[in-house]
């Protein structure tokens, strides 16, 4: 009987994209029968996230900088951990340069206008080939990303 083997991806392996204008994005996993998706951002002052509601929980990390939501006080910080329940509903502000934010999601982000009308949904296989094709586009070849 074999055991299963844990797998290690360094700091390295898996490259930073640009999504625009210096902001970054990793994907590092993407388990598709489970719904999850974790990605790590590396965010700059003034960048703002569309307005969305999660199908499914979020936990985030934030290693560097600040960010908070528009729409409570609260400022995340190096060291914060936030928990975003199924439904929640907002709009991530980054506060400082070289913000850093590892996220782990449940299901899909719904981006909702000004109205409340939906613009877009996006999960983890989106997200995934998203990612990819800017490390194609590129020259990143294809990286190491868990994928299941």
């Amino acid at each position: 009987m074999t055991e299963p083997l844990a797998v290690h991806l360094g700091e390295d392996d898996i490259p930073f994209v640009d999504i625009g204008e210096g902001n970054l994005l990793r994907v590092l996993q993407v388990k598709r029968g489970e719904g999850l998706w974790i990605i790590e951002n590396i965010f700059q002052a003034g960048y703002e996230v569309e307005t969305h509601k999660h199908t499914g929980p979020v936990y985030g990390y934030t290693t560097s900088g600040a960010w908070k939501y528009k729409e409570y006080d609260y400022v995340n910080r190096a060291g914060s951990f936030l928990y975003e329940p199924a439904g929640s509903m907002h709009t991530l502000q980054c506060l400082e340069d070289n913000t850093r934010v590892w996220f782990q999601m449940y299901g899909s982000n719904i981006n909702l206008d000004t109205d409340g009308n939906i613009t877009s949904v996006v999960d983890g296989s989106l997200s995934l080939e998203f990612y990819l094709a800017i490390c194609e586009a590129n020259g990143l070849g294809k990286p190491p990303v868990m994928i299941e």
